[in-house]
């Protein structure tokens, strides 16, 4: 790639050592995750409904369901990018990169359960990053695979895992616990996985669906401006079809009435499921399985989620080509939305934030972002992300230097350096 090419793509700011150091990163990746993360701390701090006229805030319409997905989508474009991107590695790399992964599940699980144990029992905010290091884990046998496959299997995941939380959820334990705890994960392992897996907040089941797809894109040529057009343009045709084939079928189809029609339903809760989701799918009609709410889970809201969260992928790596620059103060909080987040979270801890919540986001952004910037301008990786990826590094090189053909092993045969990751 020549500087030229280079500078385009990456707008990195010249006066920054961590930065020209970090320059093979992809900003338009980093700005997303940094509005997947502002839309997470909108949900969390102002509220679902307003109290005088009774419709959904705007922060709800704009971010509930759509900045989780993005943050899984983003996830599996990391994966793709520190395992090779559009080459991935083979054998003993790919190997070295599983054990990688596996690591780093569990330090962010490890980091989950210790913010559950801070925050209240009747949480301000559920804790995504338990269910994070489930995502991780089941994405590591599909770490090899090319865009078409993983495509595909994103597909069985969008269309099997509804219809298991529907039928087999019911009859699932539950944990007793808002968010999943060393104690509960301990005493009530098999709630706690049900949970994890497929009736919880954030079902790995489910969101294996953005984890793959993401995976898929990272295998692409992210900096070709004709690969992000197509994610762009991708992306906002699955989620308006999603949505109006979701609008047919209640209003057209009759499944709105056949929704009315199950036992015990009222008007008003059936609009405030539509509007606000449901904390599972009913199984008492398979009409359930045709919403579009956030976090419903079904088909159609998976796809809704995965067309914004790429069409914001998309746009935000088409911005980074022209106005990189522009996106360094959201790139830089996107590039340590781990420490970020858990700090967001302590701080909601002590519940301080209902009375006035515009101030309180307002604060917890400018924080975030006055923060972000001045260690990245420093020292580049975010401190949590650093120890993470401290022990990544660590449990990778360990596998390497059990295999022969590697540097680590004595050999005279210096592998490819990896792909570095967004």
């Amino acid at each position: 790639m020549s500087t030229h090419e280079a500078s385009q793509d990456f707008a990195v700011s010249p006066l920054v050592a961590p930065a020209r150091r970090r320059a093979g990163r992809l900003i338009g990746i980093d700005a997303a995750r940094g509005l997947a993360l502002i839309g997470l701390m909108a949900v969390h701090i102002f509220p679902e409904e307003n109290p005088v006229t009774h419709e959904p805030t705007l922060a709800w319409s704009l971010f509930a369901g759509d900045s989780a997905a993005l943050f899984a989508l983003l996830a599996g474009v990391g994966l793709a990018l520190s395992t090779g991107g559009s080459a991935p590695h083979q054998d003993r790399r790919m190997r070295a990169d599983r054990w990688g992964v596996a690591a780093r599940a569990l330090m962010i699980g490890a980091i989950g359960l210790v913010l559950s144990a801070i925050l209240p029992w009747d949480p301000p905010a559920n804790v995504i990053l338990t269910y994070y290091a489930a995502f991780f884990l089941l994405a590591i046998p599909f770490l090899h695979l090319r865009p078409r496959t993983l495509f595909l299997s994103a597909a069985a995941f969008a269309i099997v895992s509804p219809v298991l939380l529907q039928q087999v959820g019911p009859s699932l334990p539950e944990s007793s616990a808002w968010n999943h705890t060393v104690v509960n994960l301990v005493t009530e392992p098999l709630g706690t996985a049900s949970e994890l897996l497929l009736t919880g907040n954030y079902p790995a089941l489910a969101y294996m669906t953005y984890v793959l797809v993401g995976l898929g894109l990272g295998r692409l040529d992210l900096r070709s401006p004709r690969v992000q057009g197509l994610i762009a343009g991708i992306g906002a045709v699955v989620a308006l079809v999603a949505h109006l084939a979701s609008s047919l079928l209640l209003n057209a189809a009759g499944g709105y009435q056949a929704l009315l029609a199950t036992p015990d339903m009222t008007t008003s809760e059936l609009d405030a499921a539509l509007t606000y989701g449901l904390d599972t799918i009913p199984d008492t009609s398979a009409w359930w399985l045709v919403i579009a709410a956030p976090h419903a889970n079904t088909t159609l809201a998976i796809s809704v989620s995965l067309g914004m969260g790429m069409l914001v992928t998309g746009v935000t790596l088409l911005l980074a080509r022209r106005t990189g620059q522009s996106l360094m103060p959201l790139a830089a909080m996107g590039s340590m939305t781990l420490t970020l987040y858990t700090a967001h979270l302590i701080a909601l801890a002590p519940e301080v934030h209902y009375d006035d919540p515009a101030l309180w986001f307002v604060l917890h952004l400018a924080a975030a972002a006055a923060f972000a910037w001045f260690w990245y301008r420093r020292f580049g990786q975010g401190p949590l992300e650093r120890g993470v990826a401290a022990v990544a590094r660590s449990a990778r090189q360990r596998v390497l230097d059990q295999e022969p053909g590697t540097v680590a092993a004595g050999t005279a045969t210096t592998p490819p350096p990896a792909r570095p990751e967004a």
